[in-house]
């Protein structure tokens, strides 16, 4: 018996039951659907946070941790042997500062991938609006080289708000969600109190939106001088430099270029925001594991059609193994009638999951504040590799299930079967 008598067979035994042979195929449909589905929305939420990532954050970070230690300037020579002298402490509220930030920058500028490079001050202050007060971070800048290393200038509300910047010594610039929180609006003023209890009114020139909930809410931008000041350190020194690259996927060869020329600790986009990439991702992967056991039930159905086939076909399998055909010809019917039924639900779930992802990325909603990223939409990347990927594993999960079904066929004993005994 050849393998198309045998899939003739297995054809037969199906179209017999056929309700019970659809339904476990719509078991394998709505798995197949399901599983297609949460891959595109993981990738997608994957990918827009990633993009996002890119589109706010300087793709190579310098900080002010030194990876090459400074030679003392106060060294002393005794004997051919060196002894450094330590005149000054650091105290433990001191912050690390880049010192001759100017000079590390022309350091980095024969990387040919830079493409934009950006001193800045971060501040930790508490905002002010008479009545309201808020914990925020102050990024000093300066506007027009801050414009294009995070995006900065198209997630401004305000158009002109980083040249009003420029010229206003005092301005600030306030994340939109940061500027509800205040209650303040374009040229309101406020009051930024440093850690030491001084306070640095400030006139707001604008505001902006980078989608990214906990960066809206907590960060504003003033002028570099203005940081400088809040922050007690020299004009001469920064707490960091951010740098856009021409090409985002080559960030960490960037970033190892620009600390060996540096010194300075250099980190790519992806390490500095490593945590947050990695929570997505390691929710989708528990999103999938868990959608992925709706394909377990689905086989255990598969699994329980071919039980019910074999029971009521034992009179037909003593007669097969009686007219001389191998055990191995039995256990691959079933198991061709387990492939069919896969084969039919991937056919009817890949489909029908590609109109559930066509449908849930057409939906519009509120943009909410609520989760990590603002968005009016649930993104959705379907990719061919996800149907196939579902396709493969619904027929084999449904090929396995009745793989233990098959083999207990081969097992009834012929003679015991046509005496009226059914058993093993």
């Amino acid at each position: 018996m050849n393998y198309l008598d045998q899939a003739r067979i297995a054809f037969v035994h199906l179209r017999e039951r056929k309700r019970q042979t659809i339904l476990t195929a719509l078991g394998v449909a709505v798995g197949s659907a399901m599983l297609v589905t949460t891959i595109s929305v993981a990738r997608g939420s994957s990918s827009n946070v990633i993009a996002k990532v890119i589109d706010t954050a300087p793709h190579v970070l310098i900080s002010a941790e030194r990876v090459v230690p400074l030679v003392p300037e106060n060294l002393l020579r005794q004997h051919g042997g060196t002894v450094a002298m330590v005149t000054k402490n650091i105290t433990l509220d001191q912050q690390e500062v880049i010192k001759n930030y100017t000079g590390v920058v022309e350091s980095i500028r024969p990387v040919e991938e830079l493409r934009s490079i950006s001193p800045f001050v971060l501040s930790k202050l508490l905002a002010r609006n008479k009545t309201r007060f808020t914990a925020c971070v102050a990024r000093g800048v300066v506007p027009h080289l801050e414009a294009d290393i995070a995006g900065l200038q198209k997630n401004l509300i305000e158009k002109n708000s980083l040249e009003e910047l420029a010229y206003t010594p005092n301005g600030i610039l306030l994340g939109d969600l940061l500027a509800k929180k205040l209650n303040a609006g374009y040229r309101d003023r406020i009051v930024l109190v440093t850690k030491n209890s001084e306070e640095f009114p400030v006139t707001i020139v604008g505001r902006f939106s980078s989608g990214f909930n906990v960066k809206d809410e907590r960060e504003a931008y003033v002028n570099l001088s203005l940081a400088q000041r809040m922050e007690g350190i020299a004009a001469n020194s920064v707490t960091g430099i951010g740098l856009r690259t021409a090409h985002v996927e080559r960030a960490a060869q960037t970033a190892a270029k620009v600390q060996e020329l540096s010194g300075y600790k250099s980190e790519s986009w992806d390490e500095t925001n490593r945590n947050v990439i990695e929570f997505y991702n390691r929710n989708a992967l528990i999103t999938l594991v868990l959608v992925g056991f709706v394909f377990i039930v689905a086989g255990l159905g598969v699994s329980s059609v071919m039980t019910t086939v074999i029971l009521q076909k034992v009179k037909d399998i003593a007669i097969l193994r009686s007219m001389g055909m191998q055990a191995a010809s039995i256990t691959r019917i079933f198991m061709l009638e387990g492939f069919m039924i896969g084969v039919l639900g991937v056919a009817i779930g890949s489909p029908i999951g590609h109109v559930i992802c066509h449908l849930v990325a057409s939906i519009r909603f509120e943009a909410s504040t609520a989760g990590v990223l603002k968005s009016d939409r649930i993104n959705i990347i379907e990719q061919p590799e996800a149907h196939l990927i579902v396709i493969v594993f619904g027929i084999l999960i449904a090929v396995l299930s009745s793989w233990n079904p098959a083999r207990k066929a081969t097992r009834y004993l012929p003679v015991r079967i046509l005496r009226g005994e059914v058993g093993v």
